[in-house]
């Protein structure tokens, strides 16, 4: 791990080579820089990108005491990764010292990135190093005050891990809570978020941190995109990388996080070129810094909930009233976890029951049992991890067996682990606890019997439900509310289209798709080639 560590230190503060720096200087204007000048503030957009000739800047974290994050100097490049999205800046940057630097206005970098790969590789990867950096270590002036167990902080919490936002969790009785609490004038004794030393969020909802920090891109409806891609799974995050990457304007709608069902997956370890495993979250985050970095934009949490075919484009409706514009789109919507039929269900919601389980829903099976419902291998998978944490792991399916819904790699380990009990012709039938969720009871259907097991989490991973209510009235779906794709009703040609022209479907939301990792992503990838074929005939 600390050779990890090293390395992305190394790239954090990599120098930029000489060919390159000649590029920027000759494409952008050289000024002076004056000891003290604030360069970009938090919360602020950066209208320029930076190359430092002469000097040092420090980069600052406004919300603890105007500490020195780390420092930039001579031959090295501001900004991270939010940068080439037009974020907000989640850290200050000041003049330690006078010097030069180059600047460049966004569009400037992103058209000679587009055209020189050589920059376009050593932009992506520093910026991409910064940001994972700010994460690991919890850096990035966005203070969250709240206790882990309050269900709406943790569904913040939750939005911020899955997107690789940087933020610090304070614990309303300690010093900095209280401190911060004082400064802004705010009850810290409720869930409170702080953006910077003084920019408090007056509804601390996913949406609200959305906004503030420029991830819910607004999208005018004059213009007209080359794609739209409606979910950011694998599938739906591969079809925006081959998108943007042959040259069509890409714009993809997540409702809730990028990564899908796929970003809980705590490690998978049957995808090709990953040996040791690799987690949903950080597999489908490098696809999506491929796709940022040909172009592609991302927004979220935004929910498509219509669409409407005009004469010249598809349009999109969304949850906040917005349309988004667009001349094909490639519905990557997915499955959800259907919602298990238990009285007090809703009620022990981020409070005990959870639908992903990754280190932050894992804090809070330390030393207890859990149960994880389901029998494939998203349920596989969050058993293996848990029972890292746990006391003990029941899995319960309410089938005889598992062999036809779970990789054989995977339900072998489960059989042979101590710590985990594979509970077959089972489910759960009652929730107990006060605020918390404390003991459930289950019944085996093969031998009639009832029991109860004291638990503090149950993990929900069964029953795949479609996300296709929006399309209902617009493209053929089968009895299960699938989409129907490459069928004689379909007009366009290939595998992924649907009965509205146009209109693709990709990933597990698929009519007969394979319900795993690769294929989706295998999907995305081809499915550009259908697009570009429709649009070839409807330019």
């Amino acid at each position: 791990m600390e050779g990890e560590h090293d390395q992305l230190d190394q790239l954090i503060q990599q120098s930029i080579p000489e060919d390159l720096k000649r590029l920027l200087q000759e494409n952008g204007s050289i000024r002076e820089m004056e000891p003290g000048e604030c360069l970009f503030e938090v919360g602020e957009y950066m209208l320029e990108f930076y190359l430092i000739l002469e000097g040092e800047v420090e980069i600052l974290d406004r919300s603890n005491a105007n500490d020195v994050s780390f420092t930039v100097g001579s031959n090295q490049i501001l900004g991270e990764l939010g940068f080439l999205q037009h974020q907000a800046a989640v850290l200050a940057c000041e003049a330690k010292t006078g010097g030069r630097l180059v600047a460049l206005p966004l569009a400037r970098l992103k058209a000679l990135m587009a055209a020189v790969p050589e920059l376009s590789d050593y932009v992506i990867t520093v910026f991409s190093a910064r940001r994972r950096n700010l994460v690991n270590i919890n850096l990035g002036g966005l203070n969250v005050i709240a206790s882990e167990q309050d269900p709406k902080a943790l569904r913040l919490l939750e939005f911020a891990n899955r997107n690789k936002i940087p933020y610090r969790l304070l614990d309303p009785e300690g010093e900095r809570a209280q401190e911060l609490g004082r400064q802004c004038g705010i009850d810290v004794s409720t869930f409170s978020v702080v953006f910077g030393d003084k920019q408090v969020l007056k509804d601390p909802s996913p949406a609200s941190l959305a906004k503030t920090l420029g991830i819910s891109l607004s999208v005018e409806e004059a213009c007209v995109a080359d794609l739209a891609v409606v979910g950011a799974g694998p599938g739906g995050v591969a079809a925006a990388v081959y998108g943007a990457s042959e040259g069509l304007s890409t714009v993809v709608i997540e409702d809730t996080a990028i990564g899908g069902q796929a970003g809980t997956s705590s490690r998978i370890e049957n995808y090709m070129g990953f040996p040791t495993g690799i987690s949903g979250g950080d597999l489908i985050w490098r696809g999506e810094v491929q796709a940022i970095k040909f172009g592609a934009r991302f927004t979220m949490p935004l929910r498509a909930v219509g669409l409407r075919q005009t004469k010249d484009y598809l349009e999109v409706t969304c949850n906040d009233g917005s349309v988004v514009n667009t001349r094909s789109l490639v519905v990557a919507t997915g499955v959800q976890y259907r919602r298990l039929p238990l009285e007090r269900l809703e009620e022990f919601e981020g409070a005990g029951v959870y639908y992903a389980a990754t280190e932050l829903e894992a804090r809070f099976c330390r030393n207890t049992e859990v149960v994880v419902i389901g029998g494939g291998n998203s349920a596989g998978q969050a058993a293996m991890f848990l029972s890292r944490y746990a006391k003990h792991v029941h899995i319960m399916v309410r089938g005889n067996s598992m062999a036809a819904s779970m990789s054989h790699y995977l339900l072998n380990r489960l059989e042979q682990d101590p710590g985990v009990t594979i509970h077959t012709t089972t489910q759960v039938k009652a929730l107990h606890g006060e605020a918390q969720l404390e003991r459930l009871t289950a019944h085996n259907s093969a031998d009639a019997s009832t029991f109860d097991i004291d638990c503090s989490a149950m993990f929900v991973m069964a029953g795949a439900v479609p996300n296709t209510r929006w399309l209902k009235d617009f493209v053929a779906l089968d009895e299960k509310g699938f989409v129907i794709t490459g069928t004689s009703q379909c007009p366009a040609n290939g595998p992924f289209a649907t009965s509205c022209a146009g209109v693709f479907a990709v990933g597990d939301v698929r009519s007969g798709s394979v319900k795993r990792v690769a294929s989706a992503v295998g999907e995305g990838s081809v499915v550009v080639s259908n697009v570009h074929q429709y649009l070839a005939g409807n330019p």
